[in-house]
């Protein structure tokens, strides 16, 4: 695949966007990545750029707050699941016409949109949360295989357990970290990761994480809430825009 510099622009340009809305609200850089990539490049591409940046980024986040162990402890089974099911999802990649599965990533993406501009929030009980966690795993890591979307769902379950701010924001971290590394691993199983793919992924490092010094930088300035509806609002066109354009592929 040629890299021009149209292309070059505009892959460093989402990186530094997607790093902007992480470091304001603490997440989204994988799913603005694949959101903006894959309106330029296939699915499996896209997929593979975003392993570098979001394994550092990822790294920090699941590894600072000091509440691992008691995380780790409550959520293993699906941390566990999560990972090792990512594998099979990722089989489709080579079996399942892209465009079905960028459809997918579409709906996904509005899904997940949808339910942080209403306001869901699941509510689970100790006991529910026990045996429903492998449960949401499985399907969370099959739904990262075929998509490379972490957030359905995953962060859901993660929300409804009712941790406090900087558990959750740590259980999110580790849930994405698990699952970036799943999925390199998978790509490169089924042969779908390059050099040059590898290089420009390490190459988007760079503006992912000058975006986050930005994002940090205007959170101290604007109301969290108000740019949470703006990036949820995004997340949702864009889903729409992805899903129909796939279709109509």
């Amino acid at each position: 695949m040629q890299y021009d510099p149209a292309l070059l622009a505009a892959i460093t340009g989402t990186f530094l966007l997607a790093g902007t809305v992480k470091g304001v609200i603490g997440l989204g850089l994988p799913t603005v990545t694949l959101g903006l990539m894959t309106l330029l490049l296939d699915l499996p591409s896209a997929m593979a750029l975003l392993v570098v940046p979001s394994l550092a980024t990822n790294i920090w986040q699941a590894s600072v707050g000091g509440n691992a162990r008691a995380i780790l402890a409550r959520i293993w089974p699906f941390l566990a699941t999560a990972t090792l099911t990512i594998w099979i999802g990722a089989q489709a990649l080579s079996r399942v016409d892209l465009s079905y599965l960028s459809a997918l990533l579409g709906l996904l993406l509005v899904a997940y949109a949808a339910s942080g501009l209403a306001g869901f929030r699941l509510s689970l009980s100790p006991r529910r949360a026990r045996w429903s966690g492998p449960l949401f795993g499985t399907v969370n890591g099959i739904l990262t295989g075929m998509t490379g979307s972490f957030m359905v769902p995953g962060v859901l379950y993660l929300q409804a357990l009712g941790l406090t701010r900087d558990m959750l924001v740590q259980a999110m971290g580790m849930l994405f970290l698990l699952s970036t590394a799943a999925l390199a691993l998978a790509l490169g199983q089924n042969g779908l990761v390059s050099a040059e793919l590898g290089m420009v992924s390490a190459l988007g490092l760079v503006p992912a994480l000058l975006g986050m010094v930005l994002g940090q930088k205007i959170r101290s300035r604007l109301s969290e809430d108000r740019f949470r509806r703006v990036f949820y609002l995004g997340i949702f066109v864009l889903g729409l825009y992805i899903a129909a354009r796939a279709i109509e592929l």
